[in-house]
């Protein structure tokens, strides 16, 4: 991705988040001269992974593949006396290409994925089978609000407004915002989120985006920290 993407796609993120009305942590809005400035206080923020995560996966179609997330709360599996014992972000979705997140699941983190507003959310789900690839075949059980339901492998399910779906380890899940339905704003909550290591993608990704600097950055990004 080019460095002008992740600027742009950071302040059309604040807008459709300022649009429904949720606010992001003072730090959220830092430049880069501020977080420069501050250091030193933002130790634990960068340790937790707090933050804006601007990504294509390494696709370089981020139209199509990536999203914008911002980690607002989050501990470190390895280190449990920092942060906290769960993780929330929201991501948000430009819904003009469908943009979705690829398929993947994860080892160790259950998590809800919440509609909070402003689009309708789309996921798939499959199980992994025996070998760690996704089951076209089997059938997928799960709950959303805690209300049970069942589908085909691969069936679109749609998430209103309001409404979350709850993923558990093993369960290969593909996500985003239903085209033409408005940019949508998605919401995360689990446990603790570890980007490096819990992550299973059903074909090879880069889950950090490799980036061309073609302007200056306007807010560092969540593995960008040491660089400051």
């Amino acid at each position: 991705m080019k460095r002008s993407e992740v600027n742009q796609a950071i302040r059309f993120s604040m807008e459709i988040l300022d649009k429904i009305q949720f606010y992001l942590p003072d730090f959220a809005y830092w430049r880069i001269d501020e977080w420069k400035k501050r250091k030193g206080e933002w130790e634990n923020v960068k340790d937790v992974m707090q933050g804006w995560d601007v990504t294509d996966f390494g696709s370089g179609d981020f139209a199509h593949i990536g999203a914008t997330l911002f980690t607002i709360r989050n501990g470190n599996l390895t280190r449990p006396e920092i942060g906290v014992p769960y993780c929330e972000k929201v991501i948000i979705f430009n819904d003009n290409e469908k943009q979705v997140i690829p398929l993947h699941f994860h080892k160790n983190k259950t998590e809800d994925i919440i509609n909070r507003g402003n689009g309708i959310l789309e996921i798939e789900l499959f199980h992994s089978d025996e070998d760690g690839n996704p089951d076209l075949h089997r059938e997928v059980e799960f709950f959303m609000d805690g209300i049970r339901h069942r589908v085909r492998a691969g069936e679109i399910i749609s998430i209103h407004p309001g409404n979350s779906i709850t993923l558990k380890p093993g369960i290969y899940h593909r996500f985003g915002a239903k085209k033409g339905a408005g940019a949508l704003v998605a919401g995360e909550v689990s446990k603790v989120n570890d980007d490096n290591l819990d992550n299973v993608f059903a074909e090879k990704q880069n889950r950090f985006t490799q980036i061309l600097e073609d302007e200056k950055a306007e807010w560092p990004l969540v593995n960008e920290y040491n660089n400051l």
